[in-house]
């Protein structure tokens, strides 16, 4: 367990997956990559952690994953063409992906689960206290819950895990936390973590969602986690043998997050995810928003 002002600065994003739920659109195109609105799901993410001042990013891929690397990477020949044209502000915007922080890749090979992927990441993160943030949980920059993790996480040292509150009947969707209150509203004590449990045997109706903030003791639990639901290496299962066991690593914090999420995993919360995000952006909201009233009023 390391100490609990160990300064953060590495994020890890696992991105292994195959987007089956957007086939055919997956088929040759990683679903992180789809947009929304006009930058894909990845940089919101990426965006994210830099944010959180965790400058430092590997992302866990898998086959077909190049693109991501290529986002993320200078495209020259299209910044030439930019340049001599004196569009400065597409400039800016194709440069501003390459050099949002320092990226690092590794292929998890055997897609066997989340916790697969995260101990994909040990070499490279070490004996440091690290991020998890999946792709597919895309949180409004107004609302800022990874920093408020780090925050916990650098005061109490273990591990924190993002919480949501969902209805029962939407639990067996998610890990799901029991919990005891700590003096903060937002911030609780997990005693129990269970994967995807069923709603009449679910201990609360905290799901856990898609940031993490990992003591590297993890990567131990890790070794030794047998395949679980889905016969895959879940991580839910390895922090829940941290929080029975904190002197393995430390406790295991949660925040109860109340702000703005968009998942991007699911088609239909996808599109609500643009029709949001477009109708709040000041240089398409105003046009957007008057055609959507009309269509929704007129026309459906």
């Amino acid at each position: 367990m390391t100490q609990p002002n160990s300064r953060i600065s590495k994020a890890v994003v696992p991105a292994a997956g195959l987007g089956t739920r957007f086939l055919p659109a997956t088929k040759a195109t990683p679903k992180e990559m789809l947009p929304v609105v006009d930058k894909p799901a990845i940089q919101y993410v990426v965006e994210e952690a830099v944010a959180a001042g965790l400058s430092d990013v590997l992302m866990i891929t898998g086959r077909n994953k190049r693109p991501l690397e290529d986002h993320f990477d200078r495209n020259y020949e299209l910044e030439e063409a930019l340049a001599r044209k004196g569009d400065a502000r597409r400039l800016g915007k194709v440069q501003e992906s390459s050099d949002l922080a320092t990226m690092h890749y590794v292929r998890q090979g055997d897609p066997r689960g989340l916790g697969h992927a995260v101990l994909c990441a040990a070499p490279h993160v070490g004996d440091q206290p690290f991020a998890v943030l999946l792709g597919d949980d895309l949180i409004d920059p107004r609302d800022p819950l990874l920093s408020r993790m780090v925050g916990i996480r650098e005061r109490e040292g273990g591990s924190v895990v993002a919480l949501m509150e969902v209805d029962l009947s939407q639990i067996d969707r998610y890990g799901c936390a029991a919990v005891e209150p700590t003096g903060e509203p937002d911030v609780v004590r997990v005693t129990r973590l269970v994967e995807k449990p069923d709603p009449s045997e679910a201990p609360s109706n905290l799901a856990v969602i898609g940031r993490y903030v990992l003591d590297p003791a993890i990567f131990a639990v890790l070794r030794g986690t047998e395949p679980g639901r889905d016969n895959e290496i879940q991580l839910t299962d390895a922090l829940g043998e941290l929080a029975g066991d904190e002197k393995t690593g430390g406790p295991v914090h949660g925040v109860v997050f109340r702000g703005r999420r968009y998942d991007t995993g699911d088609r239909g919360a996808y599109l609500r995810a643009i029709v949001r995000l477009a109708c709040e952006r000041e240089d398409l909201g105003p046009e957007f928003r008057d055609w959507l009233r009309h269509y929704v009023n007129e026309e459906m």
